[in-house]
């Protein structure tokens, strides 16, 4: 019973796109899965979770920051905040157990043009991805809905072989995802898959506390008053992120809001007792793909 929504919603046909554009197939024993986010720590927030519980298992993860932060700070900016990102970033990659790249694009300054289309076709196709997760195209930042724009443009390139000839295209359309938010127009998320955390969230707050200039200098609009109420101990500001910051709130939050999708996953018992989850909305661009299919591709819920 428990597949049963995920079944009816898929069969349905709310996920299908043309069989041309879509070549289904079962997933590969090991999974690639790439995952974009705006920033030097979007990826991390929005599925460090998920990613962390595939690389356990051993398929491999990959997170791309689309641009490189060097904006993102109250008080620095240019060259030397773009250095610090990344490196945070690096840093939080490795404890998650995935790959990290970051690419050389100003903060606040990604558009939605042809040459960045092809950046993000070539990154999918030279991952060899099945699964692909991006923000959605409904955001608040510029930069993070171009990153949805130029995934859902991509979603369809990366099976042409004739765009972007220098690299192989895929034979196989990767199952697109976009992580959750709350933003309400033009429509709300839609929680198609929702995954407990429960057993990694420790790991993914220790990949957050590694973005320093994120979470406890506040980033972009942070101020001097609010970065000397944090603790300056490596001890103390962890133990400050886990009770204060919002950041930490985020998964819980998620797994309140969407129980009933728990419990239809996990099956009631279990469903009931997840404390922690991230969620993922189907993009219907990409693979079509059936109950037992997304069962392979998120082997969480035995």
């Amino acid at each position: 019973m428990r597949w049963l929504l995920p079944l009816v919603l898929l069969t349905a046909g709310v996920f299908a796109i043309p069989d041309a554009a879509v070549r289904a197939a079962d997933p590969p024993a090991k999974l690639r899965i790439i995952v974009f986010g705006a920033h030097p720590d979007d990826a991390e927030l929005k599925a460090g979770g998920t990613a962390a519980k595939w690389a356990k298992l051993g398929h491999e993860v990959k997170m791309v920051s689309v641009t490189n932060g060097d904006i993102g700070h109250w008080r620095e900016a240019g060259g030397p905040l773009a250095k610090r990102r990344v490196a945070e970033v690096q840093k939080a990659d490795k404890l998650l157990g995935v790959a990290c790249e970051v690419l050389d694009i100003h903060d606040g300054e990604l558009e939605p043009n042809l040459e960045n289309r092809k950046k993000i076709t070539r990154l999918i196709r030279d991952w060899k991805a099945d699964i692909v997760i991006a923000h959605r195209p409904w955001d608040y930042h510029p930069d993070h809905r171009y990153v949805g724009v130029l995934v859902q443009d991509a979603a369809y390139m990366v099976a042409v072989p004739h765009f972007c000839p220098d690299s192989p295209p895929l034979k196989a359309n990767p199952l697109f995802l976009y992580a959750s938010d709350g933003f309400q127009k033009p429509y709300r998320f839609k929680a198609d898959i929702v995954v407990s955390t429960d057993d990694v969230i420790e790991t993914k707050f220790d990949a957050l506390h590694e973005l320093e200039s994120q979470v406890y200098e506040g980033g972009a609009l942070g101020s001097e008053t609010e970065f000397r109420l944090v603790p300056k101990g490596d001890a103390e500001r962890k133990k400050w992120f886990r009770e204060k910051h919002y950041w930490s709130k985020r998964d819980a939050e998620i797994a309140d809001k969407y129980r009933d999708e728990l419990v239809t996953y996990y099956g009631a018992e279990k469903g009931k007792k997840v404390k922690y989850a991230e969620a993922f909305e189907v993009c219907e661009y990409g693979r079509r793909v059936n109950a037992a299919q997304i069962k392979k591709l998120f082997p969480f819920y035995e």
